[in-house]
């Protein structure tokens, strides 16, 4: 299997598709496709076409899709695996494994959460266990990984490691966790994995940052255990925080949402609720918050125009509602109990939810009302990866197997 993907490499050249998904939550981290992506109108009675379908190990991390491979990163046994597939047929091409040992500490599964981000011809995936490899995209010969939570003196965690770790310019930027060592967030060199700096005293998150401009400079957004900061990513200077998050039994899971006039949005469940803000590189300035509007659990709000879609509530304590909010004021304009909860993507001017009982829905964002398109249920288990959508193939995974569903025109 190494010596094949040593002479497929050779003659192999990165592919440039239509419609990638390079890491979490699409090409920008906003839950958007590219703007070349087409859906079709309406789902057949039978739910889309399934392409292909095929066993995967545990684990809740959601795939990424760059050229004509799909990257999936689970558990097999003792082992965190990164495997990559044909987008087309679902065959292996290659795979890296790598020793785990992690049981969570609160229900759950024992696989890895994080969407693997694939960057400049790499692979980088961030295990349960803090464990941060970089592998070649082409051949998955392994380039570097670093034992993040042994190296940084940085808990597991509730669930395990989950902040999906973001690049910027040539640092590969991690929410860590290593309070006891000034290592809360930690920035490697995407080239060797080395240490570049590492700022904060802040435990880790479960919530992805995303890359922002402020006046044409890198930033990056992120919400940690306790708070919301903006940081400069080649010196890890943080520029501001605010409090977001609270001690106990809570998580901050869902990612912040940014426009590019310099708006913000983070919110979360357990009573914390949302902050919406204004925000430059000085500081913010609160537009509207609370728990009245919106407190999700997990599902990041999707921006679309003068509105905010998202999925309302917990998915441990029912019920939840698809939400449509004004974005400026948080002005709650309309509610559906029927969704359940789940996640959304957006593409076409459509948005798809995958919910927890593994229905998919297709719905039109109506601020005039909730208008569900299509809906269908391709996997019996319950889905709480992300979905991935490339090239008309939407990707969905539950606990056991990961479909290909043709859903574009």
């Amino acid at each position: 299997m190494r010596a094949f993907a040593v002479i497929l490499a050779a003659v192999w050249a990165w592919p440039s598709l239509a419609g990638e998904w390079p890491q979490i939550l699409g090409p920008n981290r906003d839950g958007h496709a590219e703007p070349d992506e087409r859906l079709a109108d309406a789902w057949p009675d039978g739910g889309p076409h399934v392409v292909w379908r095929r066993e995967v190990g545990r684990g809740h991390a959601g795939v990424a899709v760059a050229g004509d491979r799909v990257f999936v990163f689970h558990r097999v046994g003792d082992e965190e695996v990164l495997e990559a597939l044909a987008a087309a047929t679902g065959e292996s091409i290659w795979a890296d494994a790598h020793p785990t040992s992690f049981q969570p500490q609160v229900g759950g599964g024992d696989g890895p959460l994080c969407v693997p981000v694939v960057h400049d011809g790499r692979v980088i995936t961030f295990g349960a266990q803090g464990v941060l490899r970089c592998v070649d995209a082409a051949t998955g010969r392994r380039l570097w990984l670093r034992d993040t939570h042994r190296d940084f003196n940085a808990p597991e965690g509730y669930f395990g490691a989950g902040s999906t770790p973001i690049v910027v310019g040539r640092h590969v930027i991690v929410n860590v966790g290593g309070s006891r060592r000034e290592a809360g967030i930690v920035a490697f060199s995407l080239a060797t994995g080395d240490s570049v700096w590492a700022k904060t005293s802040e435990p880790a998150s479960y919530s992805a940052p995303v890359a922002v401009n402020v006046r044409d400079v890198p930033h990056v957004l992120m919400v940690t255990r306790y708070a919301c900061l903006l940081i400069e990513p080649q010196s890890g200077d943080v520029r501001w925080q605010f409090p977001f998050g609270q001690r106990g039994p809570t998580v901050n899971a869902a990612t912040p949402v940014a426009w590019p006039d310099g708006r913000l949005l983070v919110t979360a469940s357990y009573g914390i609720g949302s902050v919406c803000a204004t925000f430059d590189a000085a500081g913010f300035t609160r537009l509207w918050e609370g728990t009245d509007s919106l407190a999700t659990q997990y599902c990041t709000p999707i921006a679309i125009g003068d509105h905010v879609y998202c999925i309302d509530g917990r998915d441990d304590v029912p019920p939840a509602t698809l939400t449509c909010l004004e974005a400026k004021t948080g002005r709650l304009v309309w509610t559906d109990t029927s969704a359940g909860y789940g996640t959304l993507i957006a593409a076409d001017g459509r948005l798809m939810a995958a919910r927890t009982d593994g229905t998919l829905m297709l719905v039109r964002p109506n601020p005039d009302r909730c208008e569900i398109l299509s809906v269908a249920r391709p996997l019996a288990g319950t889905i709480r990866a992300l979905p991935a959508l490339a090239s008309g193939r939407l990707y969905v995974r539950d606990g056991t197997t990961l479909a290909c569903l043709a859903v574009g025109r």
